[in-house]
């Protein structure tokens, strides 16, 4: 299906960028191509009993497909309001919205309570990242348990930091390339997991 069959079917407005209040800190808001979203849902480590956690989750997009399509628990932090209003908008549309909740606050100051999933689309910087990445950490630390990481089109700086991180074991990739045009290699889902050793 196209981008906006997938939204028709799920009852939502999700296509198109805004970079209206992206800075140097938090990028422009892009959605995940379903395509893409479509190998993660098949991939195995997302369940019904999983609670996922997007970061930068824009309007929803993530957090209403894999809620529908693995009947998921799925959690939107968003910090740019009007997008954040418009997250809230699908939700009232959306057929499961008892799957989902939407968070507007900073990401680093997300307190995680029992999420075992998390998604990003690059939507901060490093710095922002090791704040989350902390949140993260200290929650596992708190209530040890299994804990995917996952990170579309990871850029550099992202590959190296979590490469390099000693808590996170590098598990495998799933190469997304072939489902667009050209040979970029970012086209790929980093999975990380947390270790405790």
């Amino acid at each position: 299906m196209t981008e906006y069959q997938w939204d028709k079917k799920l009852k939502i407005d999700t296509i198109g960028r805004d970079d209206y209040h992206a800075d140097n800190f938090r990028y422009p808001y892009e959605p995940t191509p379903y395509s893409v979203l479509e190998r993660l849902s098949e991939s195995g480590y997302i369940t019904s009993k999983s609670i996922l956690v997007d970061y930068g989750c824009g309007k929803g997009r993530v957090s209403f497909f894999m809620s529908s399509i693995l009947q998921c628990r799925s959690i939107g932090i968003e910090y740019d309001e009007p997008i954040f209003r418009q997250s809230m908008e699908n939700k009232s549309t959306f057929s499961k919205p008892m799957l989902v909740d939407f968070f507007c606050e900073n990401a680093e100051n997300f307190k995680i309570e029992d999420a075992d999933s998390f998604y990003f689309f690059n939507p901060f910087d490093i710095k922002i990242l090791t704040s989350v990445l902390g949140q993260i950490k200290s929650s596992f630390y708190s209530s040890p348990r299994k804990m995917y990481l996952f990170f579309y089109y990871p850029n550099d700086d992202y590959v190296a930091h979590l490469m390099t991180d000693y808590e996170l074991t590098f598990v495998e990739e799933i190469d997304c390339h072939d489902l667009f045009e050209g040979n970029n290699k970012r086209e790929k889902i980093m999975i990380f997991e947390i270790s405790a050793e």
